[in-house]
């Protein structure tokens, strides 16, 4: 017989979130979100013994033996949070513990279905401390039993199903008020068994009429911290709280840690690939930046949150990943909560946090272009007590590329320190440090590449710039993070949050940008212009968040509510010289480092953004299934411009906006979601226009509706209609290259179609597809109304796959495959070129036994020749070709 026990072991770990439950004695207990088990497994070392019960008695103040009788749920009932879920073998077979101190306010209706014995909660909901909710599954626990799961049927629900394999299995019911509400599982064979036995005789000896005792022999058990596959259920970016994504009225993806290891994913665009509605022109590495096209507009720096917060350095500098559990992408507005932000959508990166088992990880990786990459991933608790926890990821990589004489460089350390200061109070403090060494490129010009040239095809590996030294050209780029996250709770339904980041961005040499400036009639000779940065940039931002977050009632109908406050500020400058240098022959490059002379007057200036907002949610259910979400927002934003060199330059602006957000959820089945939503967003531009003018503030409103649906209880979709409207956009300025301009007002509408889940046993699948169509609608230039925005496709579709073989001399082979299509997109705001449609394939192969993980990623399959994107008929970025990735890992 396979029992269940509680070793909390990493060896097959996806998501590393744990949880933890103080009980009344002051121990703590903890268990990973969900378990998968299997016959006769292999000891490993970091495995411990699970030592066979061979019968529990309990206490049983408030039994209920098989369990029948249902039981009303009464609208004045709160939700009771199961803050853990615990299991133990049994002489019979298994006990699942839910754990709460609230055990005897749960109420259960129960029936039978087929082969499964079923059980609802109505009045409980599975919760982490911190909020998040989790899914606890076990994958034939024992003979006769083939699953039992744990999970959020929908916001008020727990339900736990116990499916037999020949009948329905016998299930107990105990609550206890030191542990919870207990199930105790016997297959239908057992049970019939058990019955089966003959009754004792008087003088018979006690030992003939026990059961059957379990084996001496110790069961190794395999507990994780896996999600159930792609599908998951909770994101705290749309509404600072623990909603399940299907009560909100927007569209959310999730790309989890799963597919970012399966992928082996270093870059925040590259995992942004997965998620429909967003093109990445950064996903090439010839690209330094990380700035998404969400719905058909390009972001600004307001677009990348890190924790909640906004992090506009991520947009500045190469992202890292080695530190994220997972990217939350929330469609559309997001001003009513995070302040002034993006129309197109929100990319939020959720980071590690310390585990409270000892957790050690190592990998390597070695690829194509001499690429080199090595990471550890170390946490566990540093007292007896697991009040004080602490994390560490670090990572080291270096690679070439196949564009010539293009190197880079990063490395990264992320220490992070958890200190549970009671039970209701909890403050971590966390920082990381990213150091880059990467050149800027211009990509290459359209003529050559999309468009023909009489010389031919330009070699896609061709390089613009110089082979500078990298003292002077390596565009040197390092950011500092620190901050901290503190969290109280006064009761059940009250607590508050306060949390900090600071994010110095600095360039500590100098820097030197070859940008193209002209292609000759015959196509040869390209002029070109250097930017020279002297070493002493800088790029500051401080983000403080304040909220509140309580539950309470008016009448029968439940509140939910977040009011808060924010403050912000980010402070770039930096000083730059323009010089000439000679024009470069695409077709036989003859490469110097002479520079000429300095064109234009320099520069030498400072940016200052400073915000304040105010923001009140409210979540309503008006009844169990309609929900209602209002919210507004309050911004006050000013800009100060500094010039150094002329201070009659010199200039401040100051705005103000209110940003409203309604939406609303009708549920006429639970396994489905209608919504309607409306917002505004509100971003005060950063930066100037070639003359020194202040930008105008950026505005957007959207209107979206949708359907969310679980397919199954493993599987999950979305489709979500949307109409955006954005006025002041920021765009490229024709007569001066490198500078910005702001149009009159652009529109995108579309559809969109989400999926992610385990189709079959083994199969996952995530995936979108999009329709987009945007286009300028007002501007002062009349040739450019009507035009197709640039670098956004009309149809796009998104789909990664993995099959995992689960049993057998196979069993932890596993291989994967994605597809992704991109159509035709017009290369500039003139609509005077076009980029070609690609289909993409990547694959993967991998094997995982126990601590021990080895996989093989291809990256563009079949080696085609592809455009990723493109700024102007000068800029066109070749997409890389075959690269494969060989990657080691080790959990310990």
């Amino acid at each position: 017989m396979v029992a269940f026990g509680t070793n909390p072991t990493r060896s097959e770990e996806i998501s590393t979130k744990e949880f933890q439950k103080q009980t009344p004695d002051s121990t703590t207990t903890s268990y990973s979100q969900q378990v998968f088990l299997s016959n006769r497994v292999q000891p490993v070392k970091s495995t411990a013994e699970i030592r066979q019960i061979p019968k529990i008695e309990r206490p049983i103040p408030n039994a209920q033996i098989l369990v029948q009788t249902p039981t009303p749920t009464t609208p004045a009932q709160k939700i009771v949070q199961v803050t853990g879920v615990k299991a133990n073998p049994t002489n019979k077979g298994v006990e699942v513990i839910l754990q709460t101190s609230l055990g005897e306010q749960l109420q259960i209706t129960n029936r039978s279905a087929v082969n499964s014995f079923i059980v609802d909660i109505p009045n409980a909901q599975l919760r982490l401390p911190g909020g998040e909710a989790f899914t606890f599954r076990s994958d034939k626990p024992i003979a006769g039993i083939t699953g039992i799961t744990v999970t959020n049927f929908d916001a008020n629900t727990i339900r736990v199903t116990v499916t037999g394999e020949a009948g329905v299995p016998t299930v107990e019911l105990f609550d206890s008020p030191n542990e919870g509400l207990i199930f105790s599982v016997a297959s239908a064979a057992a049970s019939s068994q058990a019955s089966a036995q003959p009754t004792p005789q008087p003088n018979q000896p006690a030992s003939q009429t026990q059961p059957n005792k379990p084996s001496d022999e110790p069961i190794e058990l395999v507990v994780t911290g896996e999600q159930d596959g792609y599908r998951v259920e909770d994101s705290s970016t749309p509404t600072k709280t623990d909603t399940p994504l299907r009560d909100i009225p927007q569209s959310i993806q999730v790309i989890p840690r799963q597919l970012i290891e399966e992928q082996q994913i270093t870059r925040v665009s590259d995992a942004l690939r997965n998620v429909s509605g967003i093109q990445e022109p950064a996903a090439t590495t010839r690209n330094v930046f990380d700035v998404p096209i969400i719905r058909g507009f390009t972001p600004n720096s307001d677009a990348i949150l890190r924790d909640g917060l906004s992090e506009r350095t991520s947009s500045r500098i190469p992202s890292e990943t080695a530190n994220l559990e997972r990217i939350e992408v929330l469609k559309g507005p997001a001003s009513v909560l995070y302040g002034q932000g993006s129309l197109g959508g929100t990319v939020n990166l959720v980071t590690k946090q310390p585990l409270s088992s000892p957790y050690y990880s190592v990998e390597a990786s070695v690829g194509s272009f001499d690429f080199y990459r090595s990471s550890l991933d170390l946490s566990g608790p540093l007292t007896s007590d697991k009040k004080l926890l602490y994390r560490l990821n670090a990572a080291a990589e270096t690679s070439a590329s196949f564009v010539d004489f293009f190197e880079r460089q990063r490395y990264f350390v992320s220490p992070v320190l958890t200190w549970q200061i009671d039970q209701n109070t909890k403050i971590s403090f966390e920082s990381e440090y990213l150091a880059t060494q990467q050149p800027d490129d211009s990509g290459l010009p359209a003529r050559g590449t999309v468009l023909s040239n009489p010389n031919g095809q330009i070699p896609r590996n061709r390089n613009i710039g110089e082979p500078f030294d990298v003292s002077e050209s390596g565009d040197n780029r390092n950011v500092l993070r620190v901050g901290y996250n503190l969290e109280h709770r006064f009761s059940e339904d009250w607590q508050v949050r306060n949390a900090f980041q600071a994010s110095l961005l600095t360039y500590p040499n100098n820097r030197i940008y070859i940008l193209p400036t002209s292609l000759s009639d015959d196509g040869r000779l390209l002029s070109r212009t250097v930017r020279t940065f002297p070493a002493g940039g800088y790029d500051n931002t401080y983000s403080l968040d304040n909220y509140v977050v309580g539950k309470f009632k008016t009448g029968s109908i439940q509140h939910q509510i977040v009011a808060g406050f924010s403050l912000s500020r980010e402070a770039a400058g930096g000083q730059q010289i323009n010089r000439s240098i000679a024009p470069l022959d695409l077709f036989n490059p003859v490469y110097t480092q002479t520079l000429g002379a300095i064109i234009g007057d320099p520069s030498n200036d400072e940016t200052t953004s400073d915000s304040l907002g105010f923001y009140l949610q409210d979540q309503i259910a008006l009844f169990n299934n309609l929900k209602l979400l209002l919210g507004g927002r309050f911004d006050i934003v000013n800009q100060t411009y500094k010039d150094f060199i002329d201070s009659s330059n010199n200039d401040f602006q100051q705005n103000e906006a209110f940003s409203p957000r309604v939406g609303i959820v009708y549920q006429p089945i639970p396994a489905i979601s209608l919504y309607a939503s409306y917002s505004r967003s509100f971003q005060q531009v950063i930066g100037t226009t070639f003359d020194k003018s202040l930008f105008q503030p950026e505005k957007g409103t959207q209107y979206e509706v949708g359907i969310k649906t679980d397919l199954s209880d493993k599987v999950s979709a979305t489709l979500a209609f949307y109409n955006l409207t954005r006025s002041n956009v920021l765009t490229d300025d024709p007569d001066n290259p490198g500078y910005s301009i702001q149009t009159g007002e652009q529109k995108s509408q579309g559809i969109e179609l989400n999926i992610g889940g385990e189709i079959l046993p083994g199969l996952s699948i995530i995936g979108g597809y999009a329709y987009t169509d945007a286009s300028v609608t007002k501007d002062t230039d009349s040739e450019l109304v009507g035009n197709i925005l640039n670098n956004v496709p009309k149809h796009a579709f998104t789909l990664w796959t993995t099959y995992k073989i689960s049993q057998g001399d196979l069993q932890g082979l596993g291989f994967g495959l994605g597809l992704y299509y991109v159509g035709d997109r017009q290369g500039d705001l003139a609509n005077t070129f076009e980029l070609p449609s690609y289909l993409r394939t990547d694959a993967a192969v991998f094997y995982k036994r126990n601590n021990f993980r080895v996989a093989l990623n291809i990256r563009n399959l079949f080696d085609i020749d592809y455009y990723a994107s493109a700024q102007r008929d000068l800029s066109v970025y070749p997409g890389d070709p075959l690269t494969v990735q060989g990657t080691v890992s080790w959990e310990f």
